[in-house]
């Protein structure tokens, strides 16, 4: 039988791979430890957990919920715009709670895509950027992922060659999986090139808490005007350690917003109400744990670094998120990311996620994942370390003829 039509248009899940040979060592015993998946390892702060508990005894609160999310989240996620990032949001047209960042793509790719529509995204880039829009019968030209002068001549040749014109541009900053960083003059000048061309902007500001350096990441909506042609997506997964809770939020421009509630008051009912509340308390909740949650990824970062850099594998140390984009040692380069990754994984132990994974650009590299404690991050190094001395002067037989 011939495949479903959607379903052709997506690329085998590349990370699956790694996955089924990370769950067949699991289930012979091995201790595998794993820097592959974004999934954060930290407690969710106590305060948001006792919220959850105390909301979910009251009456009536096990009652379907507000698909755009209830009005004193949104509320409070104004509030944090307006602290973070000195930015005025009507919390009534311009804040929409999602599941997640990555269902409020989805779901946005669903509400502007039109078949055949052009969408500028990073590569590489976290898989939704692209696959939401193709779903969506979409499709996608890259753009890179680095801000830069490349980056604005890429924008000028979409414009120029992409048949139909380009709709919108995704942007990722601080960047999944390369953690590259944005500055506000980046923003203002693609806030004008969008304005010029009439081009949607998507910002993805999932990491904007998790950076390392003395200036926190910027939003694209600080910029004047900005609200005109973008919307921004965050996410709590990260800055308040509550990925399993799926608690998301779109801001900024107001056809955007509207159009995604429209299309999410057909979908779904919203997230469970006791978790929107608890939510609303760690948003209004103050910056402590948020700061707490920093210092040790920042820990972390400093322990991968240093210790991979001793076993023999130099990894750029990253200024924001929660990953690190590794090159693959030149040793094994002609491995490509996905085998580099398939044997790392069953000589040494130790899970990446293979760059081929957020597009064909990033198949030099392999993305660790901040998700264990300094102890096992040193500990991934000593085996890697045995891993590469094994290699050591392996050459590849294009080399060697």
């Amino acid at each position: 039988m011939q495949e479903f039509h959607k379903i052709r248009r997506l690329p085998p899940y590349v990370f699956e791979e790694v996955n089924r040979l990370k769950a067949a060592a699991r289930a012979n015993g091995a201790d595998i430890i794993d820097l592959g998946m974004g999934n954060p390892d930290l407690p969710t702060p106590q305060a948001i957990c006792d919220k959850l508990v105390e909301t979910v005894s009251k009456p009536r609160t096990n009652r379907y919920s507000a698909s755009k999310g209830i009005p004193g989240l949104r509320r409070a996620q104004a509030g944090y715009y307006a602290r973070r990032f000195d930015v005025k949001l009507n919390p009534d047209t311009e804040v929409v709670a999602t599941l997640g960042s990555k269902e409020g793509f989805a779901n946005m790719a669903q509400a502007i895509t039109a078949p055949g529509d052009v969408v500028l995204t990073p590569n590489p880039s976290y898989p939704i950027h692209a696959f939401g829009f193709l779903m969506a019968g979409g499709s996608t030209r890259s753009i890179p992922a680095e801000p830069g002068e490349e980056f604005f001549r890429a924008l000028e040749r979409a414009v120029v060659h992409s048949v139909p014109k380009p709709i919108a541009m995704v942007l990722c900053y601080p960047s999944n999986p390369g953690a590259h960083i944005a500055d506000l003059d980046f923003y203002k000048d693609v806030v004008a090139f969008a304005k010029k061309h009439d081009i949607w902007v998507l910002s993805d500001l999932a990491y904007s808490e998790i950076y390392f350096g003395d200036t926190p990441p910027p939003s694209v909506l600080q910029v004047e005007g900005a609200k005109d042609v973008a919307v921004e997506f965050t996410s709590m997964s990260k800055t308040y350690s509550m990925p399993g809770w799926r608690m998301g939020f779109a801001v900024g421009n107001e056809r955007l917003i509207a159009a995604l509630a429209r299309v999410k008051s057909y979908l779904d009912y919203g997230a469970f109400t006791p978790i929107q509340v608890a939510a609303t308390a760690a948003l209004n909740g103050g910056d402590e744990c948020i700061a707490e949650v920093r210092d040790i990824y920042r820990k972390r970062r400093d322990a991968l670094v240093d210790s991979f850099a001793r076993a023999g594998w130099e990894i750029p140390s990253p200024e924001a998120s929660m990953f690190a984009w590794a090159p693959i040692p030149k040793q094994l380069a002609h491995l490509g990311s996905l085998e580099f990754s398939k044997q790392l994984l069953e000589e040494a132990s130790v899970a990446v996620a293979p760059g081929i994974g957020f597009g064909e650009h990033g198949d030099g590299h392999v993305r660790i994942a901040l998700v264990e404690n300094e102890q096992r991050i040193r500990q991934a190094a000593r085996s890697v370390k045995k891993f590469l001395d094994r290699h050591h002067n392996v050459v590849p037989m294009s080399a060697a003829r």
